[in-house]
Formats: structure tokens, sequence, C-alpha cells
């Protein structure tokens, strides 16, 4: 199947998968959904939402409390090996072998995926050009930069040729230049080899350019399921952001206002849903002027997945904030890679 056919085998059906940590610490709470043939699906939320557990029961490393998931209609728990052989993993976490060259590494993962060495060497030379590493096949992983690391590990993914791809947080850490590079390296396993991906991300801007759908996933459930477009176009209407002088908080005065739908404070600005953005916005200036409040900063825009987001979980969750967790997690990896370096 080509990445132009029409999406419609369903490659990944899960029912109310679970995961339960402790007998008491829920992770996954009782998730549905499915995934087409060639389809880019993505799990939107922040750091302990659920994603990658819900990654790593469905790539067979984690067994299900509850539930079942079938990849390419393989039972994960009954029928692991057969799921193992079908699929690619792109851990959220660094897996390589740091004294290994990237081109030892990709062997090391054919091995570890019973690919043939001569298979083997010919495809990990193949991938190692893809993902604009053949220069450097040849160096030692400790002294790759970190956008270097993740394009290998997508590189050790695709060794096997998978028909299903797992991407976890694929350009987490990555400044945006490599992140953008990573998205066409996934733009183009779609489109030429019809491959299908399931990514999770906490970063709006890459559920909204990457996925055919995403599933907004908080507290280990899953929320709300849809098309990005589809998803901001339920919103309806337009967003006034403003902030206000002295942070006062007018809620209250905003949403008198006529046209008004909905209003969000986040700290000292505000989030107003509207109808028609410029015929209302004059009249919220003329509220905000008539008790005595100043506005210091305005913008009007089109509903974003930020505000589908707030909608269904009453937060923001904008791209800037990541995990501090995370990120902690991805300096330690890199200052450790620096100190060998040097």
């Amino acid at each position: 199947m080509t990445g132009g056919s029409k999406m419609s085998e369903e490659v990944i059906s899960v029912e109310g998968l679970t995961k339960v940590f402790g007998g008491h610490q829920i992770a996954v709470d009782h998730v549905s959904f499915s995934i087409r043939q060639g389809e880019i699906f993505g799990f939107l939320g922040p750091n302990g939402a659920g994603k990658s557990t819900t990654i790593r029961m469905l790539t067979t490393i984690l067994r299900p409390t509850e539930g079942t998931a079938r990849i390419l209609g393989n039972d994960v728990v009954n029928q692991a090996s057969r799921v193992k052989n079908s699929i690619g993993i792109m851990p959220q976490e660094y897996t390589a072998d740091e004294d290994l060259t990237g081109y030892q590494n990709m062997m090391l993962c054919a091995s570890v995926y019973g690919v043939r060495k001569q298979v083997a060497k010919k495809r990990a030379l193949e991938l190692l050009d893809v993902v604009e590493l053949d220069a450097s096949k040849d160096n030692e992983v400790h002294a790759y930069s970190g956008g270097m690391r993740r394009r290998l590990e997508l590189a050790c993914a695709l060794i096997n040729k998978p028909k299903v791809l797992f991407l976890d947080e694929p350009t987490l850490g990555l400044d945006v230049q490599t992140r953008m590079a990573t998205w066409e390296y996934v733009r183009t396993l779609k489109k030429e080899l019809g491959m299908t991906l399931f990514l999770t991300t906490h970063y709006l801007e890459e559920a909204d350019e990457l996925c055919d759908r995403v599933a907004i996933i908080d507290h280990g459930k899953i929320l709300i399921i849809g098309e990005p477009a589809d998803l901001k176009n339920k919103l309806g209407g337009d967003i006034v952001s403003l902030t206000i002088r002295d942070g006062a908080n007018v809620s209250t005065m905003l949403e008198k206002v006529p046209g008004v739908k909905g209003v969000t404070k986040r700290e000292d600005s505000y989030v107003i849903k509207v109808d028609d953005a410029e015929a209302i916005t004059p009249d919220i200036i003329i509220a905000a002027s008539a008790v005595g409040l100043k506005v210091t900063k305005l913008s009007l825009s089109k509903p974003t997945l930020d505000e589908v987001y707030m909608g269904y979980t009453g937060r923001s969750m904008r791209e800037d904030e990541g995990s501090k967790v995370a990120l902690f997690r991805e300096r330690e990896i890199m200052q450790k890679a620096e100190g060998r370096r040097s």
C-alpha cells in the first residue's frame, strides 16, 4: 500500500487498555482507540498523562492490567513475538551505545531484530544516508550532538522495516531546526512507505503539523479524538488575547460583553472566545476603559490546539512549557555526553 492510498484498514485496535502500578496508581485508565493503515496518530498531553505507558504496553514492554490491544491482528500479550517483529520503536530515552559508532549501533539493532548480516549492512548504510548521518557513521556516538542522536535512534527503529512505527516524544529537547527536519523524515515514512505511525508529544505545533488525528490525553484518560482541524473548528469563533495593566481580575466584567462566549484567565492575561473578533474587540476595550482599566497588549487569532486542550482540561499546555522533569533528564544525558567529549 502506498502513502496515497485510502486509509481504511485498521492496524491498531485498543479496547479498555489500563495500567495500574502498585495496585493503586492508575497511569492509563481504560483508553480505547483505533489507528488506520498509513495514518499518523498522535497522543497529545503533558508528561505524566499516560502517553509513554500506553506505548510501552502496545510495544509489549509492559503488561496491561486490563483491556486488550491488537497490532495487525496480533494480541500484544498472547502474540507478543509477532507484534515485536512487525513494529519499530523510537523511545523517549537515548538507547544507543555511546562507545560504539553509529554504524555499529545500527548493526547491533539489526541483530536484536534478527535481520541477516548481509541484509543489515546494506540497510544500515541506506538508513544512515536517509537521516543524514552517513558522514558520521564511523564516529562514536558519544561525539554526536543531541539532534544526531535522535536521528540515529530513528534509523535504528527502521532497521527491521517495520509496518508500524512508535515514536515517543521524538523531538524532545531538540532545537527548532532539528525538530522540523525530524518532521520531514516522519512525513517521508508515511508518504513513500505508507507506514503507520503512532507518536506521543507535548508539543502543540508538532501534533498540529504531523498528525492525521490526535487524541488529547490527561490523567490517563482520552478526552477527545479527532483531526486537528476538526477539533479546532468545533470550538467555533475567534480568540481575543489581552493583557490588562496591574493584572486586575476582570473575568466577570468581560463575560458580560455581548458576543463573548467564554473567558479564561492565564496569569496576567485573558483568552476570550468570541463570535467575531473584529466586531467585538472594540466593545471589550470600551468595557475595560469604562471601569478605569487599560489594555496593554491585544491580539486576535483563530482557535489553536492549546484552546482545544484548555477546553477539555481547563488548563493551558503551551508548547514552550514542556516538562521540567523530562527536560532535566535530557540535560543530564547531554551533560554526560559533553563531559565525555572533554
